[in-house]
């Protein structure tokens, strides 16, 4: 992303939730964020729909082209033959726009919603009697809803049809409809500079920009819905899913699958030279979540990316009931909650996916660690996030089933993290890197090398930067520096230990730790500037030092007590 678009997105961003505050400031943002984002999906798909059909309106007026509509054919009824073609599903469809019907698109929302509550609306589907009390905004946007899920089955049962009611009254939602009538999602420059966004980049951008806030808004409860932005472009910078099946088993809103999108959009260019053909880019991706309303949020969220999805028939519990039994992925991604007391369930027991020993009952850690390595393909590779305990813990089989995962070689890397990235838990994490393929796996053309019985460890707890009193984040350079140790480390190229942040350790170091992971063990201390100060000198030096401030203090608490008691104040 460039200065000017960075610029952009800024703008639109503040300019966006400052005013959809102002227009709802006592909601709970548990509620408002399925008001604003429900939305931003509507218009998302009607501009979408409008962008295909003055495509297809100019390419009827094209000589040259195969859709060309030849005036001479259509005498007197040129316009109207037109406007009907215009409606004729396929033509939307072939392009994978979602086919949006007369009552569910943006300007005929913005025209109805302008009428007051109970006035007769010239609604397209007017012939029906609606009662009184039905026809406000939140009927409208309901019926929208509906009527995109009834047109598209890909759509179904995804849409929060909620807006009747949500106590809203219609002048609010009228007013935020304006809001986003008014901005402009096509914009083509930015003070003077030129944009090369599409409206698919922008209301992308922005749908992700409010899961974020809303995330941050409900705290505790946000973080089951959304990881830090930095973490997943930390681990998708990693992995690299330039092509193949990528999958989640604890989706939330689907933040894996963009970042993975987005890495292959900007690194277009490199895998197509890395190929020797035009990149493909191509993913499939795959999902599971158990919360309705979130599960939800992530179709509407790969909807908007223009990203086809499988995220099963609906929500589900991934450990109870997976959805993909099948799935052989090339990448698996994931943040699981962590710590999960309440999971067992007996049919579990001899479960094939316990690769390397039953969970503990009492903590689902490593069942989502083996769930996921189940279902990685024979040269995949994965990473999730976990607690800091995962690492160390021998509670309830917990260190045997490590101990098993390091000696059968699937880990390939650990990291640990700095404290304050996620907006619903203060549990130091860390991310876990395994593969099924240590020995001779595929960067694209690159060649990993042998790494059997090997693994890096990195330390990151002293990286990134606060961003508010409250959350750090990683910066670009952050993310950067983490990837490129990892890959030098993979390929054999150019890798260094360094002291206090990175360091290649075999098998037997492992095992003189008891199989430990954390990586502070491992990669030691940075080393400090040398202290050319001798000893005794420094000592004497403090000391004076020490004096002096104790004189200081004495002297200052004189001067209190003396004004204390001119004050009347005696002690």
């Amino acid at each position: 992303m460039n200065l000017t678009e960075q610029q952009f997105f800024d703008d639109l961003e503040k300019k966006l939730w400052t005013a959809a505050n102002k227009l709802l400031p006592s909601l709970d943002a548990a509620v408002y964020k399925h008001i604003v984002l429900g939305l931003l999906f509507i218009k998302y798909v009607s501009d979408a729909f409008e962008e295909r059909q003055q495509e297809l309106k100019a390419q009827f007026q094209d000589p040259a082209h195969d859709y060309y509509m030849n005036p001479a054919d259509y005498p007197g009824t040129y316009d109207a033959d037109v406007a009907a073609e215009l409606e004729v599903r396929d033509y939307y469809t072939e392009k994978n726009v979602f086919w949006v019907p007369l009552e569910a698109r943006w300007q005929t929302l913005v025209g109805c919603a302008q009428l007051l509550p109970g006035a007769a609306l010239p609604w397209p589907q007017a012939g029906k009697a609606e009662p009184e009390k039905m026809r406000t905004v939140g009927w409208l946007i309901d019926n929208a809803m509906e009527a995109i899920e009834r047109e598209n089955p890909k759509l179904k049962n995804v849409l929060n049809k909620t807006f009747v009611n949500s106590q809203i009254e219609s002048p609010k939602l009228a007013e935020l409809i304006a809001l986003f009538s008014d901005t402009n999602f096509h914009a083509t420059e930015h003070r003077g500079q030129p944009l090369n966004l599409k409206a698919k980049d922008i209301l992308g951008h922005i749908y992700e920009y409010f899961l974020g806030q809303f995330a941050l808004a409900e705290g505790k409860k946000g973080g089951q819905y959304y990881t830090p932005k930095a973490i997943v472009g930390l681990i998708v910078n990693m992995l690299q899913p330039f092509k193949g099946r990528v999958y989640d088993p604890a989706m939330g809103s689907g933040g894996f699958f963009v970042q993975s999108e987005d890495f292959i959009e900007q690194h277009a260019g490199l895998t197509a030279k890395n190929q020797g053909n035009k990149a493909s880019g191509q993913i499939s991706v795959y999902g599971q979540e158990s919360n309705p309303t979130t599960w939800k949020l992530a179709a509407m969220n790969m909807a908007i990316r223009g990203i086809d999805f499988n995220f099963g028939p609906g929500p589900a519990d991934t450990l109870l009931n997976d959805l993909h039994p099948d799935l052989r992925a090339d990448y698996v991604m994931a943040n699981p909650p962590f710590n999960m007391k309440e999971w067992w369930n007996a049919k579990l027991e001899n479960d094939p996916r316990w690769i390397a020993g039953t969970p503990p009952q009492s903590n689902a850690n490593f069942a989502w660690l083996q769930h996921m390595l189940y279902h990685l393909a024979p040269t995949g590779s994965m990473a999730l996030l976990l607690a800091n305990g995962s690492m160390s813990s021998n509670t309830n089989n917990e260190g045997e089933i490590r101990k098993r995962l390091v000696e059968d070689d699937y880990v390939e890397c650990m990291v640990a993290l700095p404290g304050q990235l996620f907006t619903n838990t203060q549990i130091p994490a860390c991310i876990w890197f395994l593969t099924r393929d240590k020995a001779n796996g595929f960067n694209l053309s690159k060649k990993k090398r042998d790494r059997r019985k090997q693994f890096l460890f990195i330390d990151a707890r002293q990286m990134g930067y606060m961003k508010d009193r409250v959350l750090r984040d990683f910066a670009p350079a952050d993310i950067q520096k983490i990837a490129d140790t990892f890959h030098a480390w993979q390929q054999g190229d150019g890798y260094e230990d360094v002291k206090g942040f990175c360091a290649s350790v075999g098998l037997d170091d492992i095992r003189k730790h008891e199989h430990v992971l954390t990586p502070g063990r491992y990669v030691g201390a940075e080393d400090q500037a040398e202290d050319l100060e001798a000893f005794a000198d420094k000592m004497a030096r403090l000391t004076a030092q020490l004096a002096g401030q104790f004189t200081e203090s004495a002297k200052l608490e004189s001067e209190i007590k003396k004004n204390l008691a001119e004050l009347g104040y005696g002690f």
